[in-house]
């Protein structure tokens, strides 16, 4: 997945419905959170095995999928819009991790 490209592509959608002004990192963070929120609900309630069957047919695949899909568009417009390269925290992160989280 290119994200710079996915960033520019998102951008340019914002701007086209006139959105830019309310993609600010207080509002987009508030938004990323709500649909992680969603996200959670569509598993709210369902045991480990109905979990792990959710995404096997539909209905389910499509919902999770599409709450996933907001909360990565809401990450990509909160990347662009505070200049954090997504790719490069990522790996600073699994760096991090790594040394904190040694193999046993």
């Amino acid at each position: 997945m290119d994200l710079l490209a996915w960033q520019n592509r998102l951008a340019g959608f914002a701007q086209d419905r006139q959105w830019l002004p309310y993609l600010n990192p207080k509002n987009l963070t508030m938004a990323l959170s709500v649909e992680a929120a969603e996200l959670v609900e569509c598993y709210q309630w369902l045991s480990a095995d109905e979990a792990q069957a959710l995404t096997a047919s539909e209905p389910g695949r499509t919902q999770v999928a599409d709450e996933m899909a907001d909360v990565l568009l809401y990450l990509l417009h909160l990347a662009r819009e505070t200049g954090i390269d997504l790719e490069a925290a990522c790996v600073a992160k699994m760096a991090k991790n790594a040394a904190k989280y040694p193999p046993p």
